[in-house]
């Protein structure tokens, strides 16, 4: 079966309730996709840069011990892991203070071999970040030559609007080299100022990639391909954190391709109940993280899921 490779930023997520400390977790956009999905046991790997310290230690013990192979993550010295601070509202929203100490030399790693079928998660600022542009370009050209499945997600945070001119070229390539782009409304208003799904999709995606999927928080998710437009309800839950809602439905999506089979060429001719099916995967593992403190889902509920799906 393919394997599943995420490449992103790894931090150290402290999240806060009521102005004090609930949980500390691993943390990261693809990180926490790649969690899930290992704890699936569907083969995964993850590209990304932690510090030689105590908190790198236990970000790396916790990939290991969720069935990620962690091979490519490199541990720099003359720095230290990045912590985040996650401050959940009243709705369970979060908004983010991040502490950064970065060496000079960045993400000093060998890429992991990439076969044709296999699927790569790529998203965030990690791969717009000019420091590391070369490098990660590098690696998703190589993933696109090799014949993966790329999934990107846009993830564009608040706090690099004043960036958006500066960041473009490298946005357009990101899209250029995605088969499938995921992206919230915030993403496109911060982007682009725009939210409507359809004119997004018309007028920003549909030229790199004909297959789009929107989110919108506890809104209808849609879904573009070349065939038309579906729209699907959100699962309704007992929300306790949405911190980690959006990178697990990423994961859903990614387990739903995986164990479909599908591969690049075969996405053009996808079923709509195929779709249908994988979207479904995306929204089961979305509505699951939202009940849970931690960034992913459980392990004994990823274990179950993938059980029934096998029968």
């Amino acid at each position: 079966m393919a394997k599943i490779i995420g490449i992103g930023e790894t931090v150290f997520d402290i999240l806060f309730k009521n102005g004090q400390p609930v949980k500390a977790v691993p943390g990261g956009s693809v990180y926490n996709s790649i969690i899930s999905l290992g704890r699936t046991g569907c083969e995964t790997m993850f590209i990304s840069e932690v510090g030689d310290d105590k908190i790198g230690e236990i970000i790396l013990n916790h990939l290991c011990d969720s069935g990620v192979d962690a091979s490519a993550v490199c541990s720099f010295t003359g720095g230290k892991s990045p912590l985040a601070l996650a401050f959940l509202n009243d709705r369970n929203d979060a908004e983010y203070i991040f502490y950064k100490d970065y060496p000079n030399n960045r993400l000093e790693v060998e890429f992991p071999k990439i076969e044709k079928g296999d699927i790569v998660l790529y998203g965030s600022y990690f791969v717009l970040n000019p420091v590391l542009r070369s490098k990660t370009k590098a690696f998703l050209e190589y993933a696109h030559e090799s014949g993966a499945l790329l999934y990107y997600d846009v993830n564009f945070r608040k706090n690099h609007v004043g960036e958006r001119i500066k960041l473009a070229e490298a946005l357009i390539e990101n899209l250029e080299y995605a088969d499938i782009v995921r992206g919230s409304a915030d993403d496109f208003n911060y982007l682009y100022e725009m939210t409507d799904a359809q004119k997004i999709y018309n007028e920003k995606i549909r030229f790199y990639s004909s297959n789009f999927i929107f989110t919108s928080g506890s809104g209808d998710v849609k879904l573009f391909t070349k065939e038309g437009e579906t729209t699907y309800p959100v699962k309704k839950v007992d929300v306790v954190s949405t911190v980690g809602a959006g990178d697990n439905f990423n994961a859903g999506v990614l387990f739903g391709l995986q164990r479909a089979g599908v591969e690049r060429e075969m996405l053009s001719s996808l079923s709509q109940e195929e779709w249908n099916g994988i979207v479904n995967c995306g929204l089961d593992f979305s509505a699951h993280a939202c009940t849970l403190i931690e960034n992913y889902v459980d392990k004994d509920w990823a274990v179950n899921y993938a059980k029934r799906c096998d029968m």
